[in-house]
C-alpha cells in the first residue's frame, strides 16, 4: 500500500502526519517546535503537485507527502489515473490533512511559504501545528487502523 498525505502546500500538516504514521514524532505527547523542525519538509516545501518519498512503515507501506494546490479533486484524479495506468500493483490511499489546518497554520504558512517572511510566519504555523497535532495524530490513527496497525 502507498500512503499519500495530502495537503494544500504540502509543507506542514502533511509533514507532520507522515511523520506520526512512522514513528518520527510520538503520538501520545505534543512535540516540540525543535521536534517539529527537524521533520522533512516542514515549512521547506514549495513543489505542489509533486510525491515525496517520506519512509516506509513498519507493515511495509511507503508513505508520502503531496501538496495539491486549490485543485485537490483535479490533483488527485490525475494522481490516482496515472498510477492506475502505471499498472500501479500496491494499492493507493490518499489521507486529507487539510481537515486538521487552523488559522494560525494558514496564516503563518503564507507567511512563511508565500510572502518568505520566515521569521513571522515560521513562530506561528509552529504554534498553530502543535495546536492541530491532536487532529492529526487522530487521522493518522484512523489510516493505520485501517491498514492493520496501530500508533
Amino acid at each position: 500500500m502507498k500512503i499519500v498525505y495530502c495537503c494544500f502546500g504540502g509543507a506542514h500538516s502533511s509533514p507532520v502526519a507522515a511523520a506520526i504514521h512512522l514513528g518520527q514524532l510520538a503520538a501520545h505527547r505534543l512535540p516540540t517546535p525543535e521536534e517539529i523542525m527537524e521533520i522533512p519538509l516542514f515549512d521547506r516545501n514549495d513543489d505542489k503537485g509533486t510525491l515525496h518519498y517520506i519512509g516506509t512503515d513498519e507493515l511495509a507501506n511507503e508513505v508520502y507527502v503531496l501538496g495539491r494546490g486549490g485543485g485537490a479533486e483535479i490533483v488527485e484524479k490525475a494522481l490516482v489515473s496515472g498510477y492506475n495506468l502505471g499498472g500501479g500493483a500496491a494499492k493507493l490511499r490518499l489521507v486529507d490533512t487539510l481537515r486538521c489546518v487552523n488559522y494560525q497554520m494558514r496564516i503563518g504558512g503564507y507567511l512563511s511559504r508565500r510572502l518568505r517572511l520566515i521569521s513571522i510566519g515560521r513562530p506561528m504555523v509552529l504554534r498553530g501545528t502543535i495546536r492541530a497535532f491532536p487532529c492529526l495524530v487522530a487521522v493518522v490513527k484512523q489510516v493505520k487502523e485501517g491498514l492493520g496497525g496501530s500508533l
